[in-house]
């Protein structure tokens, strides 16, 4: 919603007129021809679309060989980074690896007095794509948050794609290169959107298939996604970006716009909102927005995002502030009250959460050790962010003994001939009628 001359850039209303509901965006009907189309070309001509749509869309004319990024760009890309940016990488991949070393599960069995073994078998997934966005802005974290928990859960194969630079150059930002090669990625293609989406799903004959894709991108990617779900499996369809900042009139106005603009910079189609029972917090930040807008790099970004789908909420009260939060169910959600500890019992629905007012997004984003790739558009109410049981899979063990089936034969065949699957039934029966006797399991 654009502004009038004087107003501040981010909209200050009550709870009782802000529409909480934020509709998920599924692409126009054109983007879905389009992703469809390519989906399609992929699947059928494999790498001759591959490199067709990456030279119509990225500008850089490949051949097949071309597409892997080899051992010697991935040593070269050391040369072009800072000292202390791998001195960063490394002390993030430290801490997003101990925090989800926490979360590795471990096969069970629970053997029973009378002979029977149930049990869950836990395995990684065999081969996982994870796709890392080379747009708007690189995202080197976004490698260690996909890749870490895979590497936990054992999955023994990852592949890695992100599109080329525009121009004909081909390169890869050096960034994401050097934080692939510090997580330990070795296969690494240079193909984006959802021509790579689709490359991973179905192979081509210079990438073979996956299991399952992870990792965020544009509308595209997202839609292609969506599009290869169940030839295998995502993480989520990707909204863009959301933060809700619950504070009180203990917090600092600067910290709440700065933390807010910390969203809105990522994309236009961001969400950026504060919820408070203090208006002289509301208004205060309402200035802040604007005076570190002006100052902000990424300005224009921030600023349609802010115009757009930003907001501040004032309500009548903490618990109505909490209820709101609740609806919302934000992506990243910040608690900076006076005693923010007290609140947390009470947020039913948030992605990442945030206690204090030290405790900004962007700590979460790069470094403190949980996972960055969070729900958004709402999907907090019923779902979590990336974590180790991602990647992989269960399977149920159950070994039954002569001694379990005849004690509890007669209440399966109950079950199966209520369900009206007589076959069922009599899978069990024939085994009682002639263990019962004492046969030899021939039915003699």
């Amino acid at each position: 919603m654009k502004r009038g001359k004087g107003e501040p850039t981010v909209k200050v209303e009550s709870s009782k007129t802000f529409k909480l509901e934020r509709e998920v965006d599924y692409g126009t009907p054109e983007q879905n021809r389009i992703v469809k189309e390519i989906v399609g070309d992929i699947k059928k001509e494999g790498d001759a679309a591959l490199l067709r749509y990456t030279e119509k869309l990225d500008g850089a004319k490949l051949t097949a060989p071309e597409l892997r990024v080899t051992a010697d760009e991935l040593q070269a890309a050391y040369a072009r980074v800072e000292p202390s940016f791998v001195t960063a990488i490394r002390e993030a991949a430290a801490n997003i690896r101990a925090f989800h070393a926490r979360q590795k599960r471990n096969s069970w069995m629970d053997l029973q007095p009378d002979g029977t073994i149930l049990g869950q078998i836990i395995r990684p997934l065999k081969r996982v794509g994870v796709y890392v966005p080379g747009g708007k802005a690189a995202y080197p974290s976004s490698v260690l948050m996909n890749v870490i928990p895979a590497q936990i859960a054992g999955v023994p194969e990852i592949v890695m794609v992100t599109p080329p630079s525009t121009g004909g150059k081909a390169g890869i930002d050096p960034y994401i290169l050097v934080a692939a090669a510090e997580a330990g990625v070795h296969e690494i293609y240079r193909v984006g959107g959802a021509q790579a989406i689709a490359a991973l799903a179905f192979g081509t004959a210079s990438i073979a298939p996956v299991d399952k894709i992870c990792g965020p991108g544009n509308i595209y990617v997202a839609l292609a996604k969506r599009e290869v779900y169940g030839a295998v499996d995502i993480d989520s369809i990707a909204g863009p970006s959301e933060i809700v900042v619950l504070a009180d009139d203990t917090a600092d106005a600067a910290y709440v716009a700065a933390d807010l603009l910390s969203q809105a910079e990522h994309d236009e189609m961001a969400s950026a909102i504060l919820v408070t029972p203090s208006q002289a917090l509301a208004d205060a930040v309402a200035a802040e927005v604007e005076r570190q807008l002006s100052e902000l790099p990424r300005e224009a970004i921030a600023r349609a995002s802010v115009e757009q789908f930003g907001a501040i909420i004032v309500v009548e009260s903490l618990k109505e502030g909490v209820s709101v939060v609740n609806r919302l169910a934000p992506e990243h959600l910040e608690i900076v009250t006076e005693d923010p500890m007290g609140l947390l019992g009470s947020i039913e629905n948030a992605g990442a959460i945030f206690l204090g007012r030290y405790s900004s997004e962007p700590v979460g984003d790069y470094f403190a050790g949980p996972n960055h790739i969070i729900p958004t558009n709402g999907t907090a109410r019923f779902s979590s962010p990336v974590d180790v049981d991602d990647f992989i899979k269960k399977s149920s063990m159950i070994y039954y003994s002569k001694e379990a089936l005849l004690r509890d034969g007669a209440t399966i065949m109950e079950l199966a001939r209520r369900e009206g699957l007589e076959g069922h039934a009599r899978a069990i029966e024939i085994r009682l009628q002639n263990e019962g006797k004492g046969g030899d399991g021939n039915g003699e």
